[in-house]
């Protein structure tokens, strides 16, 4: 499952509305909206994201959450790491061999780190 289709997944039980239920009100067959629940498709077209947005009623920061899950759901990933620092290719290639074996509090801590040093980049030094 992708970060995406887990959302989707709770905005619809929330709902209370079937995949079929949302697949024929969006437009779309209920197999790819399951395949897309279940990460067995790419990223859904924004398109499509701002149709479940208007179908959940999302907006504001919650419509931006669900388009950065979108970005962040592409079930096969691709690393390239050429450029850069033997570490960096190491990291990636630890990562890929090892990703099915790590239990949801280590991918959850790898998460903050990754998120905790792009937060600090972004803010840059304080003055």
């Amino acid at each position: 499952m992708t970060p995406f289709g887990e959302k989707m997944r709770t905005l619809r039980d929330a709902k209370g509305v079937s995949q079929k239920q949302m697949a024929t009100a969006l437009g779309v067959s209920g197999a790819y909206l399951s395949a897309l629940e279940h990460g067995n498709r790419g990223r859904p077209g924004s398109g499509l994201i701002m149709q479940i947005c208007d179908y959940f009623g999302l907006i504001w920061d919650d419509s931006e959450e669900l388009k950065r899950l979108a970005r962040l759901s592409h079930p096969r990933v691709t690393v390239d790491t050429a450029g850069m620092s033997a570490k960096a290719t190491e990291l990636a290639n630890e990562l890929a061999e090892s990703i099915g074996d790590l239990d949801e509090p280590t991918l959850q801590w790898i998460l903050d780190e990754i998120r905790a040093q792009k937060l600090a980049k972004s803010s840059g030094p304080a003055y």
